[in-house]
């Protein structure tokens, strides 16, 4: 206004103004077409598109507008409906979101970043300082380059927004939709991301990195986590806590983890926080240092003090912490602490997972498969008790977040030993077992796949264990189940295997 430029405006901006003092050309005014449908058609009108699309510098489009009487807008200035934020919203209803999808805003928007040579246009208020400055310094004019710049935020902004709404739709239609070959998935994916933050650097200093958070996303997430204290994550700090998340999110009952390079390296169920973690701790102190430690309860000065007390930890996640535990925690200045509260109420994601290759995208859905005990089979002579059945129950629970080739060995519902990775079943079994020591006597032990031929059974039987759980299926499954009754071991197949690659 300042600067001499003339404003039109529509509905509540065009009063907001008004009210600041600011003289304002109403919409309806300058197309010579009252707002019509409640606000819904207001700026969809050649007198609009005519002012904003025309080229200036030919000459048959500058006759054309002044033939139809058409004035030439230079600035679009937009704030979209506020679509993302009203889905987000809890007890939003459908119809407040669909009232929320803009139509005219992403149209002018649309139609000024296309026609950049000749118009700006401004799609933030974090914009607004930029733009005065510039004009400011030039006279009221706007250069190429901050012109070309906005262009192509503002597509960035349509694409989000077209995102948004139609995974909303998806998402009130069906997470699967039938393709052309009869399969499960879409013929196209879209996704669209924010910067979140950027971090120090990646896996190695040499390698820069971010984080960038998903629109539309909906249960618990790590961009959403506050850091109550410590320094920012790194890199492979945001791999390994996702990795401590996932198992927070897939027990109910009070559960603690310990993971080191995105495996578990200690896991355990119990009455409370407290003997949850202190068995989890327990499963393998050595792997601990270093480690990300999550627990599926908030923190009372009791589970406080003993993790103070844990030598170093990269960072802890909890739903939230009492104060008593959270000043305590806090002395520890390098210990990052990470409140995240949908961890109690929120569960495995219901969308695919994806892995990004070079050109391409993989998608799945995740593994949310829960073994029960109607699913198992008793193979072996001699029959498992119901309590190697709960231990069996948990240790394949685990084995699914640990990567494969992977063996858990498991005293009641803790971890005594995890071997993870490994290119050979046998050798992740050795592992397990030197991880476990003497507690390998009388454990149940879990493989993620076959566990075929005997000879993993009879390090398993050399070590102490006294039932195992796999998933069966294997052409050689008979030799296992030989050595088993042979070893006295029970045996149960699952008929679901669970590969982590």
């Amino acid at each position: 206004s300042q600067f001499g430029i003339e404003i039109i405006s529509t509905g509540g901006t065009k009063k907001t103004l008004k009210d600041a003092g600011i003289q304002v050309v109403p919409i309806s005014t300058f197309t010579g077409a009252p707002e019509i449908l409640d606000g819904r058609v207001k700026t969809l009108h050649p007198a609009v598109h005519g002012g904003i699309l025309h080229i200036r510098s030919n000459p048959d489009h500058v006759q054309e507008i002044k033939e139809h009487d058409i004035k030439p807008i230079d600035m679009v200035v937009v704030n979209l409906y506020p679509f993302e934020q009203t889905v987000a919203r809890e007890n939003a209803t459908d119809d407040e979101i669909v009232e929320n999808i803009d139509i005219g805003g992403p149209s002018m928007v649309r139609s000024a970043a296309k026609n950049h040579n000749d118009v700006v246009v401004v799609t933030s208020p974090d914009q607004y300082t930029e733009i005065l400055e510039e004009m400011a310094s030039t006279d009221g004019s706007v250069s190429f380059e901050t012109r070309l710049k906005f262009a192509r935020e503002a597509f960035r902004l349509t694409s989000r927004y077209d995102t948004a709404i139609a995974r909303y739709f998806e998402g009130r239609t069906s997470t699967l939709e039938e393709n052309d070959d009869g399969g499960d998935f879409a013929p196209s994916a879209s996704f669209e991301y924010t910067l979140h933050d950027s971090l120090r650097y990646g896996e190695n200093p040499h390698q820069k990195a971010a984080i960038y958070a998903e629109i539309g996303r909906s249960g618990p997430s790590l961009v959403d986590a506050e850091i109550l204290s410590g320094k920012a994550l790194s890199y492979n700090n945001y791999n390994d806590i996702e990795s401590v998340l996932g198992m927070l999110v897939d027990f109910k009952e009070p559960f603690a983890c310990v993971v080191k390079h995105t495996n578990p390296c200690g896991a355990a169920v119990a009455e409370t926080s407290l003997e949850a973690y202190r068995l989890a701790y327990e499963s393998d102190p050595m792997s601990a240092y270093g480690s990300i430690i999550g627990l599926n309860r908030p923190v009372d000065i009791e589970t406080a003090q003993l993790l103070h007390k844990t030598p170093f930890v990269e960072c802890i996640l909890a739903p939230s912490y009492s104060d008593e535990a959270l000043a305590l925690m806090r002395k520890k200045k390098a210990r990052r602490l990470l409140a995240l509260p949908s961890i109690e109420t929120g569960d495995p994601p219901d969308w695919f997972g994806r892995s990004y290759i070079r050109g391409g995208l993989l998608m799945q859905q995740p593994d949310k498969y829960r073994v029960t005990r109607d699913d198992l089979t008793v193979v072996t002579e001699v029959k498992p008790t119901d309590k190697q059945i709960e231990s069996m129950l948990f240790a394949f629970q685990i084995v699914k977040h640990i990567k494969s080739n992977a063996i858990v060995l498991v005293q009641g519902r803790q971890t005594v030993g995890v071997g993870c990775g490994q290119t050979s079943r046998v050798d992740a079994s050795f592992l397990a077992a030197y991880k476990a020591g003497d507690r390998a006597k009388g454990s149940v032990l879990a493989s993620d796949a076959f566990f075929p031929m005997r000879d993993g059974v009879d390090k398993a039987a050399e070590s102490g264990v006294s039932a195992i759980i796999q998933p069966g299926g294997s052409k050689r499954d008979q030799e296992a189940v030989d050595a088993a009754n042979e070893h006295g071991i029970a045996m149960v197949f699952t008929g679901i295997r669970h590969f982590k690659h």
